[in-house]
Protein backbone atom coordinates (compact mmCIF):
# COMPACT_ATOMS: atom_id res chain seq x y z
CA UNK A 1 0.00 0.00 0.00
CA UNK A 2 1.10 3.67 -1.03
CA UNK A 3 2.25 5.28 2.35
CA UNK A 4 0.56 8.91 2.13
CA UNK A 5 0.23 11.81 4.56
CA UNK A 6 -2.76 13.93 5.58
CA UNK A 7 -2.45 17.05 7.15
CA UNK A 8 -5.91 18.81 8.24
CA UNK A 9 -6.44 22.73 7.78
CA UNK A 10 -9.07 24.61 9.01
CA UNK A 11 -10.67 27.04 6.65
CA UNK A 12 -14.72 27.52 8.41
CA UNK A 13 -16.49 26.40 11.87
CA UNK A 14 -17.83 23.50 12.16
CA UNK A 15 -21.32 24.89 10.29
CA UNK A 16 -19.91 26.33 6.92
CA UNK A 17 -19.74 23.09 5.00
CA UNK A 18 -16.68 22.87 2.76
CA UNK A 19 -17.75 21.18 -0.13
CA UNK A 20 -16.03 21.66 -3.30
CA UNK A 21 -13.28 22.37 -4.29
CA UNK A 22 -10.71 23.18 -6.67
CA UNK A 23 -7.51 24.71 -7.91
CA UNK A 24 -7.76 28.40 -9.41
CA UNK A 25 -5.70 30.25 -11.79
CA UNK A 26 -3.86 31.94 -8.86
CA UNK A 27 -2.42 29.27 -7.63
CA UNK A 28 -4.49 29.03 -4.96
CA UNK A 29 -7.48 26.54 -3.22
CA UNK A 30 -10.85 27.97 -4.03
CA UNK A 31 -14.15 26.11 -2.12
CA UNK A 32 -17.60 26.42 -2.00
CA UNK A 33 -18.98 26.79 2.25
CA UNK A 34 -22.68 25.40 1.04
CA UNK A 35 -24.10 25.57 4.33
CA UNK A 36 -22.73 29.40 5.27
CA UNK A 37 -23.12 30.68 1.72
CA UNK A 38 -19.38 31.47 1.22
CA UNK A 39 -16.73 31.18 -1.54
CA UNK A 40 -13.16 30.40 0.45
CA UNK A 41 -9.85 30.58 -0.98
CA UNK A 42 -6.67 29.13 0.74
CA UNK A 43 -2.74 29.62 -0.68
CA UNK A 44 -1.39 26.93 0.72
CA UNK A 45 0.95 28.01 3.65
CA UNK A 46 -1.10 30.67 4.13
CA UNK A 47 -4.85 32.18 5.89
CA UNK A 48 -8.10 31.26 4.11
CA UNK A 49 -10.29 34.44 2.82
CA UNK A 50 -13.68 33.74 2.19
CA UNK A 51 -16.35 36.29 0.31
CA UNK A 52 -19.94 36.46 1.42
CA UNK A 53 -22.87 35.81 -0.86
CA UNK A 54 -26.13 35.12 0.23
CA UNK A 55 -26.63 33.31 2.89
CA UNK A 56 -29.26 30.65 2.12
CA UNK A 57 -28.01 30.45 -2.00
CA UNK A 58 -26.00 26.64 -1.35
CA UNK A 59 -23.15 27.56 -3.47
CA UNK A 60 -22.40 23.70 -4.61
CA UNK A 61 -19.41 23.29 -7.05
CA UNK A 62 -16.54 25.73 -8.31
CA UNK A 63 -14.58 25.46 -11.35
CA UNK A 64 -12.25 28.00 -13.17
CA UNK A 65 -13.95 29.06 -16.45
CA UNK A 66 -11.75 29.91 -19.80
CA UNK A 67 -11.60 34.17 -18.65
CA UNK A 68 -9.68 32.72 -15.69
CA UNK A 69 -12.22 33.72 -12.94
CA UNK A 70 -13.93 31.19 -10.67
CA UNK A 71 -17.70 29.84 -11.68
CA UNK A 72 -19.76 28.25 -9.19
CA UNK A 73 -23.68 27.01 -9.14
CA UNK A 74 -26.10 28.34 -6.09
CA UNK A 75 -27.86 25.34 -5.83
CA UNK A 76 -31.20 26.98 -3.23
CA UNK A 77 -30.80 30.27 -5.37
CA UNK A 78 -30.94 28.76 -8.36
CA UNK A 79 -28.23 30.98 -9.78
CA UNK A 80 -24.99 30.94 -11.67
CA UNK A 81 -22.08 32.66 -9.78
CA UNK A 82 -18.70 34.41 -10.82
CA UNK A 83 -16.18 35.56 -8.70
CA UNK A 84 -12.55 36.87 -10.00
CA UNK A 85 -9.45 36.59 -7.99
CA UNK A 86 -9.85 39.67 -6.47
CA UNK A 87 -12.95 38.66 -5.02
CA UNK A 88 -15.68 40.58 -7.55
CA UNK A 89 -19.08 38.71 -8.07
CA UNK A 90 -21.30 38.67 -10.36
CA UNK A 91 -24.51 36.22 -10.70
CA UNK A 92 -26.84 35.30 -13.30
CA UNK A 93 -30.09 33.77 -12.99
CA UNK A 94 -30.79 30.40 -15.82
CA UNK A 95 -34.39 31.08 -17.87
CA UNK A 96 -36.10 28.12 -16.11
CA UNK A 97 -37.23 29.22 -12.71
CA UNK A 98 -36.24 26.61 -9.63
CA UNK A 99 -33.74 24.77 -11.37
CA UNK A 100 -31.55 23.58 -9.05
CA UNK A 101 -27.86 23.79 -10.80
CA UNK A 102 -25.35 22.01 -9.41
CA UNK A 103 -22.37 20.88 -11.62
CA UNK A 104 -20.39 23.08 -13.89
CA UNK A 105 -17.55 23.08 -16.09
CA UNK A 106 -15.52 24.68 -18.56
CA UNK A 107 -16.19 23.27 -22.02
CA UNK A 108 -13.96 23.24 -24.98
CA UNK A 109 -16.12 25.86 -26.52
CA UNK A 110 -14.64 28.62 -24.33
CA UNK A 111 -17.98 28.79 -22.23
CA UNK A 112 -19.24 27.26 -19.27
CA UNK A 113 -21.76 23.96 -18.59
CA UNK A 114 -24.01 23.19 -16.18
CA UNK A 115 -26.50 20.75 -14.66
CA UNK A 116 -30.02 21.46 -13.68
CA UNK A 117 -30.92 18.95 -11.44
CA UNK A 118 -34.40 19.81 -11.04
CA UNK A 119 -35.73 20.27 -14.18
CA UNK A 120 -33.71 17.80 -16.30
CA UNK A 121 -31.87 20.29 -18.19
CA UNK A 122 -28.32 21.02 -19.06
CA UNK A 123 -27.44 24.65 -19.00
CA UNK A 124 -24.38 26.49 -21.48
CA UNK A 125 -23.32 30.18 -20.14
CA UNK A 126 -21.20 32.66 -22.02
CA UNK A 127 -18.19 34.08 -19.88
CA UNK A 128 -20.52 37.44 -20.51
CA UNK A 129 -23.32 35.47 -19.24
CA UNK A 130 -25.48 34.73 -21.52
CA UNK A 131 -27.57 31.25 -20.94
CA UNK A 132 -28.36 28.48 -23.00
CA UNK A 133 -30.60 25.45 -22.37
CA UNK A 134 -30.83 21.80 -23.45
CA UNK A 135 -33.67 19.59 -22.61
CA UNK A 136 -33.01 16.19 -21.37
CA UNK A 137 -34.18 13.30 -23.24
CA UNK A 138 -35.62 11.71 -19.79
CA UNK A 139 -37.00 12.94 -16.64
CA UNK A 140 -36.37 12.88 -12.97
CA UNK A 141 -33.13 12.24 -13.82
CA UNK A 142 -31.36 14.73 -11.44
CA UNK A 143 -28.34 15.39 -13.80
CA UNK A 144 -25.43 16.45 -11.32
CA UNK A 145 -21.35 16.36 -12.37
CA UNK A 146 -20.10 17.55 -15.37
CA UNK A 147 -17.21 17.08 -17.12
CA UNK A 148 -15.65 17.64 -20.30
CA UNK A 149 -14.90 14.86 -22.45
CA UNK A 150 -11.94 13.83 -24.35
CA UNK A 151 -14.20 13.90 -27.65
CA UNK A 152 -15.48 17.85 -27.71
CA UNK A 153 -18.48 16.73 -25.73
CA UNK A 154 -19.64 17.38 -22.45
CA UNK A 155 -20.55 14.22 -20.17
CA UNK A 156 -22.22 14.04 -17.27
CA UNK A 157 -24.20 11.68 -14.38
CA UNK A 158 -27.73 11.10 -14.05
CA UNK A 159 -27.98 10.01 -10.68
CA UNK A 160 -31.96 9.26 -10.30
CA UNK A 161 -31.91 7.97 -14.37
CA UNK A 162 -28.62 5.54 -13.35
CA UNK A 163 -26.85 6.38 -16.33
CA UNK A 164 -24.15 8.84 -17.88
CA UNK A 165 -25.07 11.44 -20.25
CA UNK A 166 -23.12 13.38 -23.01
CA UNK A 167 -24.42 16.02 -24.79
CA UNK A 168 -22.33 17.57 -27.86
CA UNK A 169 -21.84 21.39 -28.94
CA UNK A 170 -25.01 20.92 -31.30
CA UNK A 171 -27.21 20.05 -28.22
CA UNK A 172 -27.52 16.74 -28.76
CA UNK A 173 -27.70 13.90 -26.14
CA UNK A 174 -27.05 10.91 -25.58
CA UNK A 175 -27.53 8.52 -22.84
CA UNK A 176 -25.64 5.32 -21.53
CA UNK A 177 -27.53 2.96 -18.70
CA UNK A 178 -25.28 1.73 -16.22
CA UNK A 179 -25.46 -1.99 -15.81
CA UNK A 180 -25.78 -2.13 -11.87
CA UNK A 181 -29.29 -0.91 -10.77
CA UNK A 182 -29.93 1.53 -8.57
CA UNK A 183 -26.21 3.11 -8.69
CA UNK A 184 -26.66 6.54 -8.33
CA UNK A 185 -24.02 7.91 -10.19
CA UNK A 186 -22.83 11.31 -8.66
CA UNK A 187 -18.56 12.54 -9.32
CA UNK A 188 -17.33 11.67 -12.99
CA UNK A 189 -13.95 13.32 -14.27
CA UNK A 190 -12.17 12.96 -17.56
CA UNK A 191 -9.75 10.10 -16.81
CA UNK A 192 -5.95 10.14 -18.33
CA UNK A 193 -6.79 7.21 -20.62
CA UNK A 194 -9.31 8.48 -22.92
CA UNK A 195 -12.23 7.60 -21.05
CA UNK A 196 -14.32 9.19 -18.82
CA UNK A 197 -14.03 7.80 -14.95
CA UNK A 198 -17.09 8.19 -12.30
CA UNK A 199 -18.48 7.26 -8.72
CA UNK A 200 -21.15 5.16 -7.95
CA UNK A 201 -22.14 6.73 -4.55
CA UNK A 202 -25.38 4.29 -4.27
CA UNK A 203 -23.23 1.01 -5.23
CA UNK A 204 -20.01 1.60 -3.89
CA UNK A 205 -18.20 1.62 -7.10
CA UNK A 206 -15.97 3.46 -9.20
CA UNK A 207 -17.28 3.45 -12.71
CA UNK A 208 -14.87 3.80 -16.52
CA UNK A 209 -17.13 4.60 -19.64
CA UNK A 210 -15.10 5.18 -22.78
CA UNK A 211 -16.58 7.59 -25.33
CA UNK A 212 -18.26 5.04 -27.51
CA UNK A 213 -20.19 4.07 -24.06
CA UNK A 214 -18.68 0.74 -22.99
CA UNK A 215 -18.98 0.76 -19.63
CA UNK A 216 -16.73 -1.29 -17.03
CA UNK A 217 -17.22 -0.96 -13.09
CA UNK A 218 -15.08 -1.39 -9.64
CA UNK A 219 -16.18 -2.14 -6.62
CA UNK A 220 -14.78 -0.76 -3.90
CA UNK A 221 -13.77 -2.84 -0.89
CA UNK A 222 -16.15 -0.99 1.29
CA UNK A 223 -19.26 -1.26 -1.11
CA UNK A 224 -20.84 1.42 1.70
CA UNK A 225 -18.20 4.11 1.42
CA UNK A 226 -20.73 6.10 -0.36
CA UNK A 227 -17.97 7.67 -2.82
CA UNK A 228 -18.94 11.26 -4.07
CA UNK A 229 -16.34 12.84 -6.32
CA UNK A 230 -13.45 12.06 -8.29
CA UNK A 231 -10.43 13.75 -10.02
CA UNK A 232 -7.23 12.48 -11.48
CA UNK A 233 -3.92 13.91 -9.92
CA UNK A 234 -1.03 14.63 -11.76
CA UNK A 235 0.93 11.50 -12.08
CA UNK A 236 -2.14 10.19 -13.73
CA UNK A 237 -3.90 8.57 -10.70
CA UNK A 238 -7.73 8.54 -10.02
CA UNK A 239 -8.88 9.45 -6.87
CA UNK A 240 -12.03 10.00 -4.69
CA UNK A 241 -13.85 10.31 -2.03
CA UNK A 242 -15.82 8.07 0.35
CA UNK A 243 -18.03 10.29 2.04
CA UNK A 244 -19.35 7.80 4.50
CA UNK A 245 -16.29 5.42 4.82
CA UNK A 246 -14.36 8.70 6.53
CA UNK A 247 -11.94 7.69 3.64
CA UNK A 248 -10.41 9.06 -0.09
CA UNK A 249 -9.18 6.40 -2.20
CA UNK A 250 -6.53 5.81 -5.25
CA UNK A 251 -7.44 3.88 -8.44
CA UNK A 252 -5.34 3.03 -10.89
CA UNK A 253 -6.76 2.88 -14.80
CA UNK A 254 -6.54 -1.15 -14.36
CA UNK A 255 -9.12 -0.82 -11.38
CA UNK A 256 -6.21 -1.62 -8.78
CA UNK A 257 -8.00 0.61 -5.69
CA UNK A 258 -6.49 1.69 -2.40
CA UNK A 259 -8.32 3.41 0.33
CA UNK A 260 -6.47 5.63 3.40
CA UNK A 261 -8.53 6.84 6.80
CA UNK A 262 -8.64 10.25 7.76
CA UNK A 263 -7.68 11.37 10.80
CA UNK A 264 -11.25 13.06 12.04
CA UNK A 265 -13.88 10.80 12.38
CA UNK A 266 -16.99 11.68 10.77
CA UNK A 267 -15.46 14.72 8.78
CA UNK A 268 -17.45 14.16 5.01
CA UNK A 269 -14.93 14.39 2.75
CA UNK A 270 -16.79 15.86 -0.35
CA UNK A 271 -15.18 17.18 -3.32
CA UNK A 272 -11.43 16.68 -4.35
CA UNK A 273 -8.80 18.28 -6.49
CA UNK A 274 -4.73 18.11 -7.77
CA UNK A 275 -3.59 21.18 -5.54
CA UNK A 276 -1.02 23.57 -6.72
CA UNK A 277 1.29 22.31 -4.63
CA UNK A 278 1.28 18.31 -5.92
CA UNK A 279 -0.99 17.00 -3.66
CA UNK A 280 -4.54 16.05 -3.28
CA UNK A 281 -6.74 18.46 -1.25
CA UNK A 282 -10.07 17.59 -0.36
CA UNK A 283 -12.99 19.42 1.49
CA UNK A 284 -14.06 17.98 4.85
CA UNK A 285 -17.34 18.99 5.87
CA UNK A 286 -16.58 19.55 9.23
CA UNK A 287 -15.38 22.67 8.28
CA UNK A 288 -11.55 21.91 6.89
CA UNK A 289 -9.48 21.22 3.99
CA UNK A 290 -7.30 18.22 4.10
CA UNK A 291 -4.44 17.41 2.11
CA UNK A 292 -3.16 14.19 0.87
CA UNK A 293 0.48 13.53 -0.34
CA UNK A 294 2.27 10.53 -0.63
CA UNK A 295 5.38 9.84 1.53
CA UNK A 296 8.90 9.01 -0.12
CA UNK A 297 11.00 6.96 1.78
CA UNK A 298 14.39 6.22 1.49
CA UNK A 299 16.05 2.81 1.83
CA UNK A 300 19.64 3.05 3.88
CA UNK A 301 22.36 2.27 1.40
Amino acid sequence: MTAVSIEEYPVADTTGGPYAITTGPDGALWFTLVHSGRIGRLAPGRQPTTWQLDPTCGPTIVTTGPDRALWFTEYRAHRIGRITTDGTVDEYAPPTPGCGPFGIAAGPDDALWFTETTTDRIGRITTDGRITEYPLPVTGAFPSAITAGPDAGMWFTLHQANAIGRIGMDGRVTVHPLPTQAAGPVGITAGPDGALWFVEIAAGQLGRITPDGTITEFPLPDRTSRPHAVTVGDDGTLWFTEWAGNSVGSATTDGVIERYDLPTPRCEPHGITPGPDGALWTALENGHLARIAPVTTTRPR
